[in-house]
């Protein structure tokens, strides 16, 4: 994983994004179900949101999810919605299974915060089995992650460091409206095809939008937790204005779409 995602606290990522992508693993378990009645590999799972929504839907099969985030996997562990599903502590872009070892395989929001991505999409494509299902799914940064977009164009007006940050995540290759289709061609998956799919992010206040921040987890929160407090105080103040938007603070429902890539292994 990329040195810049802070990844040390499941419990801070759960109340920062895992919440919100155990949604999307439900929408992107609908959408591509695994087929055939073997084993899936849920690749850099977190704390297991997309393996909870394929136990949901796949009740019996071995279910495996790996990441290299131990406190993510002790997080995973905990949970009582995976079923029987197996963690285990491992790099997706050198996985440790013999070949065909899958019937499917998926990775969601992951693929884009590691350094060589490729190897990653590769080493699915080996260990699924000819004909199964790869599939993988990633945030629409610059067009459809509201909760972000907010905080980084609020932010960049303010201090610098937030612009730097916001280009390297929205100008990231697999950001991109083709980068994960390009790429999962470069891997030699076969039948590829995009779509996008959409989840709300239903906040109960501006407190429950920012707070999980403070827990340093990914990019942002790793940029947030870091301010200094002067300046963490004028990037919060400026945010919750545009979270309120001349509204009283209570509830706000933001859209969060993410780029669906499916594609066959050979």
């Amino acid at each position: 994983m990329s040195s810049t995602y802070q990844a040390n606290d499941g419990p801070a990522y759960e109340r920062f994004i895992g919440r919100w992508t155990r949604r999307l693993g439900d929408a992107v378990a609908e959408a591509a179900p695994p087929g055939g009645d073997g084993a899936i590999l849920d690749v850099a799972c977190g704390t297991g949101s997309m393996t909870a929504a394929l136990a949901a839907i796949s009740s019996g099969r071995r279910i495996v999810g790996i990441d290299v985030a131990s406190a993510y996997l002790d997080h995973a562990r905990t949970r009582t919605d995976t079923g029987a599903a197996e963690f285990i502590e491992m790099d997706a872009q050198q996985l440790l299974f013999e070949d065909d070892a899958f019937a499917a395989a998926y990775a969601t929001i992951a693929l884009n915060f590691m350094s060589e991505p490729i190897a990653a999409a590769r080493e699915m494509n080996r260990v699924v089995q000819p004909g199964g299902l790869v599939a993988v799914a990633g945030w629409d940064f610059r067009g459809g992650l509201v909760y972000q977009r907010m905080l980084w164009d609020t932010a960049a007006a303010i201090e610098p460091g937030a612009a730097k940050v916001r280009a390297r995540i929205f100008s990231h290759p697999l950001a991109k409206p083709d980068g994960l289709g390009d790429l999962w061609q470069e891997a030699g998956i076969v039948d590829v095809t995009r779509r996008s799919l959409t989840i709300r992010m239903d906040f109960q206040n501006f407190d429950d939008y920012w707070l999980p921040l403070l827990g340093g987890q990914g990019p942002v929160g790793g940029y947030v937790a870091a301010l200094d407090e002067a300046t963490q105080v004028r990037v919060r103040d400026a945010v919750r204005e545009a979270y309120l938007s001349g509204d009283a603070d209570g509830p706000r429902s933001l859209t969060a779409t993410a780029w669906l890539v499916t594609g066959r292994a050979t």
